[in-house]
């Protein structure tokens, strides 16, 4: 039944394949071409089912992987079966989705955030920094704030493009979160200037972590 499902939904994901659409997501790296609101659609429609999703991912295909991440259930994962999964996702979307859909919610997150951290793999390490940015947002307790900002100080100005912005990210929540760390949080943006130029659309606040720090703690 599941192999039947799980070819079903495969001829489905073939039928949405668009070129225009391919051909606009490969310039951010990312090799799909359905849109993402179609496979939204097909998500609400199977719900929540883990075999599918593991199959799904087990394909290697990222339109089935990102469905695979939106049908299935984060706390089924074991730490070893995520590790590997984000080791798999080498796309920009299939990365992303997968830590803020799955492993943010999984119950092994913080056992795996400091492993991420450390690790010697920008693409995994940039995970790491994306866990600890929403420690900082949510539970910063028993984090060494003063210590993330000395590692993004020293390392974020040469760190390849993913991980540089998941320590921006994290850089900017620990300045918008608190107070203590804000001046020298802003001060460290200044001086690299990392993201200060990064086009943004009218309405939308610029990823520059002074800009966005200042704009967020205004707004409260």
């Amino acid at each position: 039944m599941a192999e039947a499902t799980l070819t079903g939904v495969m001829a489905e994901l073939a039928a949405l394949e668009d070129p225009r659409i391919r051909a606009v997501n490969e310039r951010h790296g990312d090799d799909h071409g359905v849109n993402l609101g179609a496979l939204r659609a097909i998500a609400k429609r199977v719900k929540s089912q883990q075999d599918l999703a593991r199959g799904l991912w087990a394909t290697g295909d990222t339109a089935a992987r990102l469905l695979a991440l939106l049908v299935c259930r984060p706390k089924a994962f074991e730490r070893a079966e995520l590790d590997a999964m984000l080791r798999e996702a080498r796309t920009p979307k299939v990365h992303d989705w997968l830590v803020n859909y799955v492993v943010k919610k999984s119950r092994h997150a913080e056992e795996l955030r400091p492993a991420w951290l450390a690790d010697p793999d920008p693409v995994v390490a940039s995970a790491g920094w994306a866990l600890t940015g929403e420690r900082v947002r949510k539970k910063p307790e028993g984090l060494d704030l003063p210590g993330l900002l000395d590692v993004i100080e020293a390392e974020m100005k040469d760190a390849p493009e993913r991980l540089q912005w998941a320590m921006n990210e994290c850089l900017s929540h620990i300045g918008i979160e608190h107070a203590e760390h804000r001046a020298r949080a802003i001060g460290i943006g200044e001086r690299l200037e990392v993201l200060k130029d990064y086009p943004t659309s009218p309405g939308c606040t610029s990823p520059y972590a002074p800009v966005w720090i200042n704009a967020m703690v205004s707004r409260r």
